[in-house]
Parts: structure tokens; C-alpha cells; sequence
């Protein structure tokens, strides 16, 4: 082989490499801007099913506050989405309130929050209000 070749080879084998490895940066940086849309997708859905739980304790220690016979166990209509209170308990001097909620409420992608708070019986100042992984 001529020294003329052997330059134009090197050339093109640089051209080919130095194509391939700009190839990979892009479609990897492409990629990542996908997947990131996704968690903020995720993101997002949670934010609304929290919002939805807290709105079901709040009404939950609401109907508390006016009827120390409030038992639970119903779901709430928040525009046009629903979250559940589960049954009232009342152990020693503490109410424990249980909410859970789904957002979107349908599809196969969709943010669970289930929330406990306990608040004193007398006077229902909240104890402890924390999300846990699932209630039964």
C-alpha cells in the first residue's frame, strides 16, 4: 500500500469513528430528555394523589369535629376526582383517620397515596399526619 492510501485509510477510519462516537452522545442525551419527561410525569402524579389524600383527612377531621360519631368509611367527590376515608378508629385518647387516594384515577400509570393521622379525641389537634406504604 502507498503512503497516499495509507493516509486517505486513517482519514476515513477517523471520520467513521469520530461519526459513531457524536452518534452515541446524541442518541444518549436524546434518550435522557425522554425518560426525564416520565419522572416528572410521576412526579406530578403524586403531587395530585397527596393533594387528594390530604383533602380527604381534612374533611375527615371536619366531619370529626361536627359529629364525634363520624365513622368513616366513605368516599369524597373533589371536583371531579374521589378519594376514599376508611373507617374511624378511636383507640384510648387518639382518633385514627386513614385516607387513600389514586391519581389518575384510571390507566395503568397512576400515583398511590394512603395516609394515617392521628389526632387527640378531646380536641382533635393532629398527633402524627404520615403517608405509609399501604393500609389493610
Amino acid at each position: 500500500m502507498n503512503l497516499q492510501a495509507r493516509k486517505g485509510f486513517i482519514a476515513l477510519t477517523s471520520a467513521v469513528v469520530v461519526s459513531v462516537l457524536l452518534l452515541t452522545v446524541t442518541l444518549s442525551l436524546g434518550l435522557t430528555g425522554f425518560f426525564a419527561r416520565f419522572n416528572t410525569l410521576e412526579v406530578e402524579y403524586k403531587e395530585r394523589s397527596l393533594a387528594l389524600a390530604e383533602a380527604c383527612a381534612t374533611t375527615a377531621l371536619l366531619k370529626l369535629a361536627t359529629n364525634r360519631g363520624y365513622l368513616g368509611n366513605e368516599t369524597i367527590s373533589v371536583e371531579n376526582l374521589a378519594c376514599a376515608i376508611l373507617p374511624v378508629s378511636t383507640s384510648g385518647g387518639q382518633v385514627t383517620i386513614k385516607t387513600r387516594a389514586e391519581f389518575p384515577q384510571s390507566g395503568l400509570e397512576r400515583a398511590v397515596t394512603n395516609l394515617v393521622i392521628m389526632a387527640g379525641n378531646v380536641n382533635l389537634n393532629v398527633i402524627s399526619w404520615e403517608e405509609v406504604p399501604n393500609q389493610t
